[in-house]
């Protein structure tokens, strides 16, 4: 009985991460983030960009089995985002119009409307890395 010879892997091969790790990784990059971007005592500029990056940036780390999971990161993250905010200091949502009494649901709400725009860019430009990751993967020979 001959044994099979493994041969190592070239140098050049890629190491994507799994779903899962992603995840973790988006989870802590965006708890660094906010963290950051309350040392003035609101969610700004920073808050935006770094949400956006990370949309971005998940689908671009893992195979292309995993992308579905990266597909529906960024509402997910930016809800759980907003929603821990809100947990820890509800008065960092400050949105026009809505009351200093308002709920917790009524501020998550409000903060979403308010970030829409970000999840629009960020939500949008992570489809289109997962399509174009799609669109790549279709001419390579499938990998074990």
């Amino acid at each position: 009985m001959t044994q099979a010879v493994r041969t190592p892997p070239p140098r050049s091969a890629r190491r994507d991460l799994t779903a899962r790790q992603a995840i973790i990784a988006s989870c802590v990059a965006m708890t660094a983030i906010v963290l950051l971007d309350l040392v003035d005592g609101q969610l700004d500029l920073l808050y935006s960009v770094g949400f956006v990056l990370i949309a971005v940036t998940a689908p671009m780390s893992v195979g292309t089995r995993h992308l579905f999971a990266t597909g529906v990161l960024a509402p997910i993250l930016m809800i759980a985002s907003l929603l821990a905010v809100i947990l820890v200091d509800p008065t960092v949502i400050r949105v026009e119009g809505m009351d200093a009494d308002a709920g917790t649901f009524a501020r998550l709400i409000a903060g979403t409307l308010d970030h829409g725009m970000t999840l629009f860019v960020g939500g949008g430009l992570a489809l289109a890395v997962i399509a174009l990751r799609l669109a790549a993967d279709r001419g390579r020979p499938a990998r074990r």
